[in-house]
């Protein structure tokens, strides 16, 4: 089987494995298989569709939100970003004005959360 849109390839897994919780030799549970729940992240986070709407492939939907918001706030996610960052010879890292958009309503800066994590739900 191919790799499928979104999926990191083996070069890129290779990349940040090492940088990920829940190796066999970190102390506590391992992860059962992180390269799945990191391809489902990506695939949530890449097609913009809601976490409900992952596809059963990468486990169910809450088990998979729920572990990357535990990612978020343990810094994993931080970690790694800052790892890929600081590689010299990164060619997918990019960001510019025409990928990072608002709404018109948030110039006003009034009200809500101040810091919101990826794909993590707001709650009323």
């Amino acid at each position: 089987m191919g790799i499928k849109r979104y999926e990191l390839n083996t070069a890129q897994w290779e990349k940040i494995a090492l940088l990920l919780p829940g190796k066999a030799t970190d102390p506590g549970r391992s992860g059962s298989d992180n390269r799945l729940f990191v391809n489902g992240c990506l695939w949530v986070l890449r097609s913009g569709a809601h976490w409900c709407d992952l596809p059963e492939r990468y486990g169910k939907w809450k088990t998979v939100h729920r572990r990357f918001s535990r990612w978020c706030h343990a810094g994993v996610w931080e970690r790694v970003f800052d790892a890929l960052t600081a590689d010299q010879d990164n060619q997918y890292l990019m960001i510019d004005s025409t990928i990072v958009r608002t709404h018109q309503q948030a110039a006003t800066g009034k009200g809500g959360r101040k810091i919101r994590l990826w794909g993590v739900p707001e709650v009323d």
